[in-house]
């Protein structure tokens, strides 16, 4: 199937990905033990070993969450490792912040690297320095503070009728929480559908459900696409396409850029590639 998609020989000299990773997720309290969402990681480490006995590949990266790593799901984990081990790669792992990397938001990912032992040796990944202190964690004031008010989203909409930049827009708030001023700039207890920012702080996790997009510091809507994307750390001129949901989605799937670009060059630094 990847030949096929690829149009010929499908031999990379490397893998990145993250299996989805809903089922090994704080914020999910089911305990079914044969969710088959469990078996992505393990389809992950097939994959590569598959791979690697086409043609010797040089590394991959496997991003999930911290979870992965947790008591209630460690075997998995372990079973992953281990076929990785088998199939000839060194296997490192770390839990990397993203607020150690610039982005304004506090995102802990659990991030596996491999290098191939044929090729490399002994060698094992070090994850990358941090390259800003707590104490110096941007906000969500220093992301999103200067942004002009979005665009309501309105049936039939076009990307250019949304103020500032083709993202920036958002639902217009129904909930009487909003038009009741119920709700306080920086309220993260108990209220899963209406956690609200705090300027001088970093976002929690960029990880939105339905209707659970994070209320903006001013308590009177909840944030834009754009917002979302600047406090994941991509670049301000990136666009993304679909409707509001998918773009949602999108942002809220990603790894924030500054530290996948981080993971990225400490491997390409220490492979000499």
């Amino acid at each position: 199937m990847l030949d096929q998609h690829y149009g010929g020989g499908f031999a990379p000299i490397g893998i990145i990905g993250g299996p989805p990773c809903q089922s090994f997720s704080g914020a999910n309290t089911s305990d079914t033990p044969d969710d088959p969402r469990h078996s992505l990681p393990l389809e992950y480490a097939r994959l590569v070993r598959a791979l690697n006995a086409r043609s010797r590949m040089h590394f991959f990266v496997f991003e999930n969450v911290v979870g992965l790593i947790g008591a209630k799901h460690r075997e998995v984990f372990d079973q992953v490792t281990k076929l990785l081990h088998s199939a000839g790669f060194n296997v490192s792992h770390s839990v990397l912040n993203s607020a150690n990397y610039g982005v304004p938001q506090k995102r802990r990912r659990l991030i596996v690297v491999g290098f191939n032992r044929a090729i490399y040796g002994n060698l094992n990944w070090v994850p990358p320095i941090a390259t800003v202190q707590p104490s110096e964690w941007r906000s969500v004031r220093a992301a999103i503070g200067h942004l002009p008010a979005p665009t309501f989203f309105r049936k039939g909409i076009e990307p250019e009728q949304i103020n500032h930049h083709p993202n920036h827009w958002c639902m217009q708030p129904k909930s009487i929480r909003f038009s009741a001023r119920r709700l306080t700039t920086g309220d993260m207890k108990n209220r899963r559908s209406f956690k609200t920012l705090a300027w001088d702080q970093p976002s929690p996790t960029v990880a939105y459900g339905n209707r659970e997009v994070h209320v903006h510091p001013n308590c009177e809507r909840r944030l834009s696409v754009h917002e979302a994307m600047l406090l994941q750390g991509f670049p301000i001129e990136y666009v993304l396409r679909g409707n509001l949901s998918e773009q949602i989605t999108q942002v809220s799937e990603a790894v924030p850029p500054p530290m996948a670009k981080a993971v990225a060059e400490s491997i390409r630094s220490q492979l000499g590639l």
